[in-house]
């Protein structure tokens, strides 16, 4: 009797909590971050309990096969709604009914062939290694494409190898007793499902604290990204200026303005839509010639600043020059696809800085040789007040 009611409250915790993931869901709009999904899993796993709530003891009949189905299928779908959170589009309603039409055949001929038995501790079996695969899995994502979130995922991956846990033992004392394991009245079912509702109150909340982490850290980088280069704004740059400062071991930086010439007759001459290409097309050669961990922003119009950290001046002069070169050797697609658009860039180059705060001084200097060069011709790069000579 107490099994049975700790069943019919995990029941309304699921189907409660399904009805939460719908509602998210249809406020997240075209990004759902898997919350639609993680809605099914609940209400496949929320039926199957009520199934068996209505079968009544564990034998032989269509309830039974198909709460078999659905308890496989509940797992599956939070799988693939973890997926679609870590931005992994993948189907879901085809995989799921491909799963349930082949479980239920499989579940038919154990049945012929075993028994219900047979049947049950298949059903034992498939979940404990479903979930064993899950526990490796979290803890796999933890370790490479969610370092953000490693405690997270740890926490669920101990979570979801306690459920792989009883599921094993399960299919041992199936296996061991026989069908007198299932009884609702005996003490291992009462801690199954106990384990079960703790899951089902824990992992929803979970999931939403995973979604508003989500949402908050891609608001902090629309704050500090220009959204149409995505590259960092001057908010952006300041951060990571200060994050490298913060650094025992951080060395010098030098910054770079790059300024496209003549922009404004590209605009005049073509539209502002290839114009905005032109920008984007500069942005990726500034991505593409910079190293790595150095500082890219786009300060406004046609400007743009690369901070190049722990170099020295040549360093920075090399990297003004590459700059120049590719954005020159760059192209375009224009309205006439016979006739790319070229275009070319001026670069001041400021002296070196070792703090944060220097940034408003060494930005001037840099704009100053960036004038310097634009009087000398364009095309050029100007080192704080006098040309280099490229």
């Amino acid at each position: 009797m107490v099994a049975t009611v700790i069943l019919g409250m995990l029941c309304v915790h699921l189907l409660c909590f399904c009805v939460m993931f719908l509602l998210i869901s249809t406020r997240l709009n075209s990004k759902k971050m898997g919350m639609e999904v993680f809605a099914l899993g609940n209400f496949l796993l929320g039926l199957a309990y009520i199934l068996q709530l209505v079968d009544g003891p564990a034998g032989w009949g269509l309830v039974s096969v198909v709460n078999h189905s659905l308890t496989l299928c509940a797992p599956v779908a939070y799988v693939l709604g973890a997926l679609r959170f870590f931005d992994r589009p993948t189907p879901v309603v085809r995989p799921l009914l491909i799963l349930a039409g082949t479980y239920t055949v499989v579940q038919v001929l154990v049945q012929w062939a075993l028994g219900s038995e047979a049947r049950y501790a298949l059903l034992a079996g498939a979940c404990a290694l479903l979930f064993l695969g899950m526990t490796g899995t979290l803890l796999y994502t933890g370790r490479t494409i969610a370092r953000d979130l490693r405690v997270e995922m740890a926490v669920f991956a101990v979570l979801v190898a306690g459920i792989c846990g009883l599921n094993a033992a399960k299919l041992g004392m199936i296996l061991t007793g026989g069908m007198a394991a299932l009884d609702m009245n005996t003490g291992f079912q009462k801690i199954f499902y106990i384990y079960m509702s703790f899951l089902a109150t824990v992992l929803p909340p979970c999931a939403v604290w995973l979604v508003l982490r989500r949402l908050t850290d891609e608001l902090r980088s629309m704050a500090a990204h220009d959204p149409l280069t995505h590259l960092l704004n001057r908010r952006g740059l300041m951060e990571g200026l200060d994050a490298h400062f913060r650094s025992r071991s951080a060395g010098p930086a030098y910054l770079l303005i790059v300024d496209i010439d003549h922009f404004k007759n590209i605009n005049d001459s073509h539209g502002h839509k290839i114009g905005d290409l032109v920008l984007c097309r500069v942005a990726d050669v500034l991505k593409a010639t910079a190293r790595q961990g150095d500082l890219i922003c786009r300060l406004g119009g046609e400007e743009f600043v690369i901070i190049t950290l722990d170099t020295d001046r040549a360093g920075a002069l090399q990297l003004a020059e590459r700059t120049r070169a590719a954005i020159e050797s760059s192209e375009v697609p224009g309205t006439d696809q016979q006739t790319p658009i070229r275009c070319t860039a001026t670069i001041g180059v400021s002296e070196g800085f070792t703090h944060s705060q220097a940034l408003d001084g060494v930005m001037q200097q840099a704009d100053k040789a960036l004038y310097q060069g634009k009087a000398s011709g364009r095309n050029r790069v100007e080192w704080a007040g006098r040309s280099i000579g490229f």
